[in-house]
C-alpha cells in the first residue's frame, strides 16, 4: 500500500474525535502495586527466543517463514528443562506490511508458549544490529558472524523520514491494544538497549515517545525498557524513572553482575535480568542462574536453539570456516534437541525443579 495513504488511514484511525491521544496517560506503577503484580509469576526463567530457522525477526514473524512447527518443537524443549518464560521481539515493518495477519501470527505464537506452560515478553523498538531491513526475503546468515542478519526497529530510517513516526505509534497503539489483557504476557519490553553503538542519546526521543504511547493504553501488564550501559546517563535515568518493573542486561561474571544487583536492587521493584549468558565471559549458567533465583530476579539468558542468528559466535569474532566453536558464545540447543552441554542442562533441572 502507497505509504501516503497509509499514513492517511492512520491519521484517521488514530487522530479522529474520541481518539486515544485525548485518554489520559497513566502513571508509573508505584512499588506496591509493582511487587504485588510480581506475586503471580513467581520465579521466571527462560531464554530470548527466535527459531532456530528465522535469522532475524522479519523471518520469524512475516506469514511465509512463520514457522509453527519448530516454534512448537523448540518451546517443547524449553519446557521439559523447566523454562517458563520467553523474551521475543517484534518489528513494525512486519506489522505495517499485514496488520491483521501479523497480529493473529502473535496470538498463534502465544498459544503455541501457552501450550508449553510458557508466558512472554514482547520486545518493541531494538537499537542493535543491522539500520537497514526490507520486508521479503531474508538475507542469508553470513558464516561464523553473530547476528549477520539482525535488524534494528526503527533504525536510521527515522532519522531519514519523518514521517515514520506516525506509523510506529499506530503499530505501538494497535499492538498493545489488541494484548492489553492478554495474560499470557508477562511484560512489554519497549525499547531493547536504547542507544546502543553511537546512537547514545539521539534514541531518547523515541524512547520517551513509546513510554507515552505505551502509557496511553495503559495494558494490564506493566512496562519497561531495560538499562545496559551505565554511561548512557540520559537513557539510563529516563529507563529506572519510568518502568514499572526494572529489566536489565549483564553479560558480565559474577562479582560484576552481584554489583548490578546491588545497585539495582535499592530501587525496591521488581526485577528481571533480560539478557546474561555469555560463556567466554564467565557469564554462564553455573555462575549467574543461582544468584538470580536467590533474589527472585527474573533469569532470560540469550539464545534457545542454534540457528541461522549464528549466536554460539561471539561478538565481533567471525569464525568465517568454523562451523561450530569449541565453547558456544551463547544457546542451549542444537537443531536436534540436543544440548551443547549436558552438564549445563542438568544444572539448570536442578534449580528449575526438572531433575527428574
Amino acid at each position: 500500500m502507497n505509504r501516503i495513504i497509509v499514513l492517511f488511514l492512520v491519521s484517521v484511525v488514530f487522530f479522529g474525535c474520541g481518539n486515544q491521544r485525548e485518554n489520559a496517560v497513566r502513571e508509573v506503577w508505584t512499588k506496591e502495586q509493582a511487587n504485588q503484580w510480581y506475586k503471580q509469576w513467581g520465579w521466571l526463567r527462560g531464554c530470548n527466543f527466535i527459531p532456530s530457522t528465522a535469522v532475524n525477526q522479519l523471518e520469524m514473524w512475516q506469514a511465509e517463514t512463520f514457522d509453527e512447527a519448530t516454534i512448537d518443537r523448540e518451546l517443547g524443549w524449553a519446557e521439559e528443562i523447566g523454562m517458563n518464560c520467553m523474551r521475543v521481539y517484534l518489528h513494525h515493518l512486519a506489522w505495517e506490511t499485514d496488520k491483521n495477519g501479523f497480529k493473529q501470527r502473535m496470538g498463534k505464537y502465544l498459544e503455541i508458549a501457552d501450550k508449553h506452560h510458557i508466558a512472554t515478553l514482547f520486545v518493541i523498538f531494538d537499537d542493535c544490529w543491522n539500520a537497514a531491513y526490507a520486508a521479503g526475503r531474508q538475507p542469508e546468515p553470513k558464516p561464523g558472524v553473530h547476528n549477520s542478519g539482525w535488524v534494528q526497529d526503527p533504525g536510521e530510517l527515522l532519522a531519514r523520514d519523518a514521517s515514520l513516526e506516525i506509523i510506529l505509534e499506530a503499530y505501538v497503539i494497535d499492538i498493545l491494544t489488541a494484548f492489553k489483557d492478554d495474560k499470557r504476557i508477562v511484560l512489554w519490553d519497549l525499547y531493547n538497549e536504547p542507544g546502543w553503538g553511537d546512537k547514545n542519546d539521539r534514541s531518547l526521543p523515541l524512547l520517551q515517545q513509546v513510554f507515552t504511547w505505551a502509557r496511553t493504553v495503559n495494558p494490564s501488564q506493566p512496562l519497561s525498557a531495560g538499562v545496559h550501559d551505565k554511561n548512557l546517563v540520559n537513557l539510563v535515568k529516563y529507563q529506572l524513572e519510568h518502568s514499572d518493573v526494572i529489566t536489565y542486561h549483564n553479560y558480565a561474571d559474577l562479582g560484576s553482575h552481584q554489583q548490578a544487583v546491588d545497585s539495582l536492587m535499592q530501587l525496591g521493584r521488581p526485577m528481571i535480568c533480560t539478557e546474561y549468558m555469555a560463556r567466554e565471559y564467565n557469564s554462564t549458567f553455573q555462575t549467574i542462574m543461582p544468584l538470580l533465583k536467590a533474589h527472585n530476579i527474573g533469569a532470560i539468558n540469550w539464545g534457545l536453539v542454534a540457528g541461522k542468528t549464528n549466536t554460539i559466535f561471539g561478538w565481533g569474532k567471525p569464525e568465517p570456516d568454523v562451523v561450530e566453536p569449541a565453547v558456544w558464545f551463547t544457546d542451549i540447543f542444537r537443531k536436534d534437541g540436543t544440548p551443547f552441554s549436558q552438564e549445563e542442562v542438568d544444572f539448570i533441572n536442578t534449580l528449575t525443579g526438572k531433575e527428574d
